[in-house]
């Protein structure tokens, strides 16, 4: 009986050729519109960072570095002294709780007025995976002055107490100071793969938004069953409501797979193309990735199935469906990043459905999570999808009799 009811859900879906038109084409077109329009638009932001230090070095010329970067970026969240303690900051700037950790190590004084530096890196800046590549690359070459600059007066000083009458020549000493310093800085990302851009930024926002949108197309072909009496019959035969539910469901669950699948698509081989930039699925955790899908998927079908429920006109389902998508969408983060809103709309955005998508499939696709990263986001989609099952369980008995 199962199966005869998915195939009579299959074949009203495959009929509706506009409403399939609508769940594949729409989702595309926006990140292809949106990747592109996006792709210059991602500038460093201008408000204090949250990061930690890890002071490993006792000496004078690390206090002092300190000191210069603090009054540009602000005091630092935490300091840490102890090599013991670099875990707790390391999972917290992997999560994107703090936007970056920056390493003084224990030879950093010594190296810094060498004449010929170690090659090893004595000075780090290792930031969240998600970090803006703008905001990323900035703080680099921040830090590169920074320390060029406090080289370069100790050097000069040093060289003046010892050769006062030999006043070295600015540029010479411009250009090796420069160059030693840089091969004492280096900076990481805390994940695998690239760093963000646009299209890893619109993919993921949009394949959780096309997933949301077959509210409107669910809602519709649940009506045409009420209002021609199929609902009715069914449930004069004896067929369980939980059959009619997942009967519904479960063709829903193959549609936000295909959606998915072309969203990624698009991302991978087709950005590129069109002068984009690509979406990189090297070295992603698989099995959490599915899980979000599944997660976001179920949350959808849930939230149409409630909606579809409730509606009593064609017109309902038209108007109600695809504003709370919109609404959630712009609340959420799709729409607009969630990095670029202020901190009062950041916290609104924790409430919305597709934002616990969003940032599952920022976990997986930018900072490399596995299964256990993404639980609290898929939990949250999971207990929504049960909610709102319920009611479309209270309100489909209601319907059907």
């Amino acid at each position: 009986m199962l199966f005869a009811l998915i195939k009579k859900e299959l074949l009203a879906l495959i009929r509706d050729v506009h409403g399939l038109v609508a769940l594949f084409l729409m989702p595309v077109l926006f990140i292809i519109i949106m990747s592109l329009a996006l792709q210059d638009v991602y500038s460093p932001v201008i408000k204090p960072l949250p990061y930690v230090v890890d002071n490993r070095d006792n000496g004078q010329l690390a206090n002092v570095l300190l000191g210069e970067w603090e009054k540009r970026h602000g005091k630092p969240q935490a300091s840490i002294n102890s090599k013991e303690s670099s875990a707790s900051w390391s999972d917290e700037v992997r999560s994107g709780k703090l936007s970056y950790a920056l390493v003084i190590e224990k030879d950093f004084s010594k190296e810094l007025v060498a004449q010929q530096p170690d090659s090893e890196k004595q000075l780090k800046l290792i930031t969240d995976p998600g970090l803006e590549s703008g905001v990323f690359s900035a703080n680099n070459a921040e830090l590169i002055m920074i320390a060029s600059e406090l080289r370069a007066q100790v050097l000069l000083a040093a060289a003046k107490m010892s050769h006062p009458e030999n006043k070295p020549s600015a540029r010479a000493s411009g250009g090796i100071v420069s160059v030693s310093a840089q091969t004492l800085v280096g900076s990481e990302r805390l994940a695998a793969g690239s760093r963000p851009t646009a299209v890893q930024q619109n993919v993921p926002a949009w394949l959780v938004f096309g997933m949301f949108f077959v509210v409107a197309s669910l809602a519709n072909l649940f009506l045409q069953e009420r209002q021609c009496g199929a609902l009715a019959r069914l449930a004069s035969l004896g067929v369980p409501t939980g059959m009619m539910i997942w009967s519904k469901a479960l063709p829903y669950l193959i549609i936000n797979g295909l959606q998915a699948a072309l969203m990624l698509a698009v991302g991978v081989w087709l950005m590129p193309l069109l002068g984009g930039d690509a979406l990189s699925l090297a070295g992603i955790h698989w099995g959490a990735l599915l899980l979000v899908l599944l997660a976001v998927s179920m949350a959808a079908i849930g939230l149409a199935l409630a909606l579809a429920s409730i509606v009593r006109t064609h017109a309902q389902a038209s108007a109600v469906g695809p504003t709370v998508n919109i609404l959630m969408a712009a609340i959420g983060g799709v729409m607009v990043p969630k990095f670029f809103m202020p901190e009062y709309m950041q916290r609104l955005a924790e409430f919305s459905p597709m934002n616990w998508g969003l940032e599952g499939m920022l976990a997986v696709l930018l900072r490399g999570s596995d299964t256990v990263g993404i639980l609290l986001p898929t939990a949250k989609l999971m207990s929504f999808a049960t909610l709102m099952i319920i009611i479309a369980v209270l309100f489909f008995r209601r319907r059907a009799n």
